[in-house]
């Protein structure tokens, strides 16, 4: 596998994350105060640096990631959250937040790439990339990588499956198709799930869902189907997503694959 992530072997291991190892023990920042902590602050001086001193702004990003502390902040009056569920490294946002720090320095069809199609501006091993990152984090990206951009993409392949069996019915809609999909892959629907996933969090019921709430949500639902579904099935069902993102990446960005 050629500079990123996804596995070529669909095994019944190829599914099953070890979630417990990938924890970070990270410092939560929720706050809106500006002051950053001290290895924050070292992170975006690093990355400035290295910069500056020829390093290409891909590996000084990736190792101002490693010096990175805190788990969740609010800069700029926008909330960043960087471990989802407690577990799940969502490297993209803090890339996306150091980005902002040197902000017109660096190539912006590669920023672009990077931040909204997951596409590197170079190839490194998955290797190179966990030691960049650090072990810790790279444990906790791939909870991230399985909880969050797998389990979406399971569901489009549900979703898919429902519209091909019921494209025939003019007023199929959408919601509906949606609705199926969640019943196929989880054995009930969403709203009953998000009900529950906000209670046990002490989330408000409400109509709107955030982004940041979302990835929450598509976590819980994998532990959810961790718990709930045979291992035999979890394997078969992440094969199929896995290959459907594999496809979508192909088409999206055939150059590169993708790295998320």
């Amino acid at each position: 596998m050629e500079g990123v992530l996804l596995p070529t072997d669909y095994g019944d291991s190829c599914c099953l994350v070890n979630l417990n190892v990938g924890v970070l023990k990270l410092r939560v920042m929720a706050t809106e105060s500006v002051v950053l902590s001290t290895a924050d602050t070292e992170a975006i001086r690093h990355f400035k640096k290295a910069m500056c001193t020829g390093k290409h702004w891909y590996i000084a990003l990736l190792e101002a990631i490693e010096l990175w502390n805190s788990t969740e902040e609010v800069h700029q009056e926008e909330h960043y959250r960087y471990l989802i569920g407690h577990e799940a490294f969502d490297w993209l946002s803090l890339a996306q937040r150091l980005c902002s720090e040197v902000d017109g320095l660096l190539p912006e069809e590669e920023k672009i790439n990077l931040l909204f199609f997951a596409a590197p501006p170079i190839d490194i091993s998955p290797e190179e990339f966990s030691k960049l990152i650090g072990s810790t984090k790279y444990r906790a990206y791939l909870n991230y990588l399985y909880g969050v951009v797998v389990e979406e993409a399971l569901l489009a392949v549900a979703e898919e499956a429902v519209y091909k069996e019921r494209r025939h019915f003019a007023t199929y809609q959408d919601e509906h198709i949606q609705q199926e999909a969640y019943r196929r892959v989880y054995g009930t629907d969403m709203i009953t799930l998000l009900n529950r996933f906000r209670q046990e969090r002490g989330y408000p019921l409400r109509d709107s869902i955030t982004l940041t709430e979302q990835k929450e949500f598509t976590y819980w639902l994998f532990r959810y189907r961790l718990d709930h579904c045979d291992k035999a099935r979890i394997a078969s069902d992440t094969k199929e997503a896995l290959k459907w993102l594999r496809r979508q990446w192909d088409s999206r960005l055939k150059r590169k694959p993708a790295r998320l």
